[in-house]
């Protein structure tokens, strides 16, 4: 319980230097200053891990290190659907970070239950390792192979219900979730934008906490690296709300990782896989989406080009 409260304590500190100093007063957040951020959660994150590795040996630091590049992963996939809510309900940019600062702090809050959840039920029925691999199974191929609407979250009707319950004014209230107006308590569009974002989340950690299950049952590790995870994807956001487009295998990338890691979790008692092998295996797979992502986006726009500058011969135009 010390390093539950020990680490649970550091990040809350981390969290109140980054709301209450860094970020103490709304802002649009910049592309590089974004960067900055993301790459120093990433090496917090992996200092954290050599910490593992040297006080608990070297099979829980790749657990911990794997862990982490499949929640770091699923986070991405996560930040999809977050940049099209946030896009739809119209949140000011100089607010987006408040918004997904208090949705990570509730996100982790519900991860901690989750993960309470699933390390109790793998204690006392081991079985539901086979449970948890065919859902991962199943969340995989319905990633690889859906085609499934575009997400609207106008027409949710998770949002729908909580207008319906909770008054509320129609204006962005600068960063506040409440406001007193005619003597009357109503939200504002950002706590429903807020809701959005947890609703989000808690779809999201039905196919990552049993993904991390897969390779390491120490709830320690599943907890921490969850967090750590969690705690980039703001800073994450704000580099990647400009380049979805730029990633269009991705999506196939993580479906790939599920079926990987469900597989191995189904299997484990019979062909088990290394540690060290899967860490290889995931980095590969999101690597290979990854690149192959940016060729393809290079190549189209190389013959989107190549097309308009023949247009523009065919058509007697000067060329630019």
């Amino acid at each position: 319980m010390w390093l539950y409260l020990g680490f649970t304590v550091f990040v809350a500190a981390m969290l109140a230097v980054d709301l209450g100093v860094v970020h103490r007063r709304a802002r649009e957040v910049k592309p590089r200053e974004a960067a900055l951020w993301s790459a120093g959660w990433v090496a917090l994150a992996l200092l954290f891990t050599a910490g593992v590795y040297w006080f608990r040996g070297s099979e829980a630091g790749l657990e911990m290190l794997t862990g982490y590049v499949i929640e770091k992963a699923l986070s991405v996939d996560n930040l999809f659907v977050i940049v099209v809510l946030i896009t739809a309900l119209a949140v000011p940019a100089a607010l987006r970070h408040k918004l997904l600062f208090w949705g990570v702090v509730g996100a982790i809050a519900m991860r901690a239950v989750f993960i309470a959840a699933g390390a109790a039920i793998l204690h006392q029925l081991h079985a539901a390792v086979y449970l948890f691999g065919g859902f991962l199974l199943f969340a995989g191929a319905r990633l690889l192979f859906g085609k499934g609407a575009a997400f609207n979250p106008k027409k949710s009707r998770l949002l729908a219900l909580a207008h319906r319950i909770i008054p509320s004014v129609r204006d962005y209230r600068g960063g506040k979730f409440f406001v007193r107006d005619g003597g009357r308590l109503l939200a504002t569009p950002l706590l429903f934008a807020l809701i959005a974002v947890e609703a989000t989340d808690v779809v999201f950690a039905l196919d990552s906490i049993p993904a991390v299950f897969a390779v390491t049952e120490d709830p320690f590790l599943v907890y921490s690296s969850n967090v750590l995870a969690l705690l980039g994807m703001r800073s994450l956001y704000f580099v990647l709300a400009t380049a979805v487009e730029k990633l269009p295998y991705l999506k196939h990338g993580l479906a790939l990782v599920l079926v990987f890691v469900g597989a191995k979790m189904m299997l484990g008692g019979v062909l088990p896989i290394p540690i060290g092998l899967s860490l290889a295996t995931i980095a590969t797979i999101i690597g290979g989406s990854v690149a192959l992502s940016l060729i393809a986006t290079r190549t189209i726009r190389a013959n989107l080009r190549l097309a308009n500058e023949a247009d523009a011969a065919a058509n007697g135009a000067p060329r630019r």
